[in-house]
């Protein structure tokens, strides 16, 4: 605790944005939730363009209670 996913059109990341994105997202969540490193775990996973409606839109649309930042191509309800 806490997971964080991230999912995202697909495309090739360097060991050091992974690093980057790592290190950024860490230290927010360690900030925030007041707790360790050890504790926080991220994955990263693309989903294609074709199946971003299904797969991730879908899901945000269906809980927009649980978006901290809504993304601006998602319709006002």
């Amino acid at each position: 605790m806490p997971h964080i996913h991230i999912r995202h059109y697909p495309r090739d990341f360097t060991a050091e944005q992974l690093r980057a994105i790592d290190e950024a997202v860490t230290a927010a969540v360690t900030k925030t939730f007041a707790t360790g490193e050890d504790t926080v775990s991220i994955s990263v996973e693309p989903v294609s363009p074709e199946d971003w409606e299904a797969q991730v839109l879908s899901e945000i649309a269906a809980r927009p209670d649980l978006l901290v930042k809504r993304p601006g191509y998602l319709n006002e309800s």
